[in-house]
């Protein structure tokens, strides 16, 4: 950008220079002159107002549309990641039910055992207790 503001302040300089040297060469009376040149400087002066309003709009603008994309790219990434926690939680939760479920199944399993052995052992007893 500041290439581009130092190429046209050159060629508005130049210009100028150029335009000035004209008309101080051309063949006209000292004040018609004088007047040919300050009409033109004004006109330069508000050709540069006008460019510099422009580029300043530009500059604006892009601004604007950079701050906009950097939002949304915020934005987006929150969301995924908002995502990503919903996930984590219930996999987590999955994780926990199927955990609490083989933990049920393997005490359940071990409190059938107990209870078949203090059956056989109470079979036993009683076995050897009318056998005697």
């Amino acid at each position: 950008m500041k290439d581009q503001a130092k190429i046209i302040a050159a060629l508005l300089v130049g210009a100028a220079a150029g335009a000035a040297l004209g008309l101080l060469l051309a063949p006209e009376k000292g004040g018609e002159l004088r007047d040919d040149i300050a009409d033109y400087l004004n006109d330069l002066v508000d050709t540069a107002k006008t460019k510099a309003q422009t580029t300043a709009s530009g500059i604006k603008q892009y601004s604007n549309d950079a701050v906009e994309r950097a939002k949304s790219k915020f934005n987006g990434t929150v969301s995924d990641l908002y995502d990503y926690k919903d996930d984590a939680i219930e996999s987590a939760k999955s994780n926990a039910k199927t955990a609490a479920e083989h933990a049920q199944a393997v005490a359940e399993g071990v409190a059938d055992d107990a209870k078949a052995k203090v059956k056989t052992a109470a079979n036993n007893w009683n076995n050897s207790i009318q056998g005697a």
